[in-house]
């Protein structure tokens, strides 16, 4: 359909929180302003990973998906906060419910972010910038919370646009900016390159987007296969996805190479704990629970394992996902291994359809079609 995406000039908004359930957090416990907070991890440092920092905390360097014990590190005065994903979750379908008064093509990623076109908006407002300044004031009236938005004509720039001038941050990159700005863009701040792919893309001398410019793309398929073909057009501006409000999931999870490979068995249970997370978000957001629990293991010499265990009845508590990922873990003997990628998914959304008095027979699944 590219034709008609480029017949009319989409308006896309792409709105961020900022720090969500650390913000949440201060705006509900007095105690908790100004000050230093954690979202996630133990205090003293007895395992985990940070979900969110405030930013008083990232200050100090502390960020999400830190091991608590180098969090407190850095920051002496750290708050340990225990997450409440019931009390996200409810200000997650405010700020949804907001979105809704402008424009019915919402695709949440998130509990804290969502992709809106609102190329034809409901209160035929017109402008894509003074939608999203009426979005944030609602959202700080009503929510007494702070969202960041970016605002261009595809989802990839829009995205880019709204993390650059966080927190409270309202950026526009208009058409004619685009393709300067993609030049200039660092390696590390496109969406979709991790660490592990801008620290190979740097050691070939590819260190902002105009580097990136002057590869085929056959040479960037090569390199980096298929998503080469994205790196190509996205650094010309070229994104014609379609924002998605409706989508028929077949598998939600997440994933996470690693800047080096895990060889202890508590730091690859803090990244489960991580990667849990986020797919328990984004189950809340879709509103799913699923009866298969996929753990996803990549090697250091590349060879790639999955296990699964599936479950009579749907599941979707976060505590249940971790539980499932670390006994997957446990059952492939992880000991001695280097670990490069781990990664959880659920599948199976439907219930299931089983005779009465037959035992259930764990599915075999083709899984990992998720998004990150």
């Amino acid at each position: 359909m590219e034709n008609s995406a480029n017949s009319i000039q989409r308006k896309i908004i792409h709105i961020d929180m900022d720090a969500f359930y650390a913000s949440v957090e201060q705006r509900d416990n007095p105690l908790y302003r100004g000050k230093a907070i954690a979202v996630g991890g133990s205090p003293e440092g007895r395992g985990g990973v940070v979900a969110t920092a405030s930013y008083e905390a990232r200050k100090f360097g502390v960020r999400s998906a830190m091991p608590s014990k180098r969090a407190q590190q850095l920051c002496p005065e750290l708050i340990f906060v225990r997450p409440r994903f019931d009390a996200y979750k409810e200000v997650s379908r405010h700020i949804r419910e907001i979105f809704s008064r402008y424009t019915d093509l919402i695709e949440p990623l998130s509990l804290d972010e969502a992709y809106l076109d609102v190329t034809t908006d409901k209160q035929n407002i017109g402008s894509a910038i003074e939608i999203a300044k009426q979005i944030k004031q609602a959202i700080r009236d009503e929510l007494q919370l702070t969202a960041s938005a970016g605002v261009s004509i595809n989802k990839f720039v829009a995205k880019i646009a709204s993390d650059l001038n966080k927190p409270d941050g309202l950026t526009f990159i208009g058409p004619s900016a685009i393709e300067g700005f993609m030049e200039q863009l660092v390696v590390e701040k496109f969406h979709g390159v991790g660490k592990v792919t801008a620290d190979k893309m740097k050691r070939m001398g590819l260190f902002t987007g105009a580097d990136l410019k002057k590869l085929s793309e056959q040479d960037l398929k090569t390199h980096f296969g298929k998503v080469g073909s994205f790196y190509y057009r996205i650094v010309r501006g070229l994104d014609e996805r379609e924002v998605q409000p409706h989508r028929e999931t077949k598998s939600l999870g997440a994933e996470d190479t690693f800047p080096y490979d895990l060889t202890e068995i508590t730091d690859m249970e803090a990244e489960l704990i991580k990667i849990a997370k986020t797919v328990y978000d984004r189950l809340q957001r879709y509103n799913l629970k699923g009866r298969t629990i996929t753990l996803k293991i990549k090697y250091s010499d590349f060879k790639q394992i999955t296990r699964n265990q599936s479950f009579p009845f749907p599941v979707g508590d976060f505590d249940t996902i971790v539980d499932t990922a670390k006994q997957l873990l446990a059952a492939s003997s992880p000991e001695d291994k280097r670990i490069r990628l781990l990664g959880i998914t659920l599948s199976n959304f439907h219930e299931p359809t089983v005779p009465e008095g037959k035992p259930h027979q764990s599915a075999q699944l083709s899984l990992f079609d998720f998004e990150e």
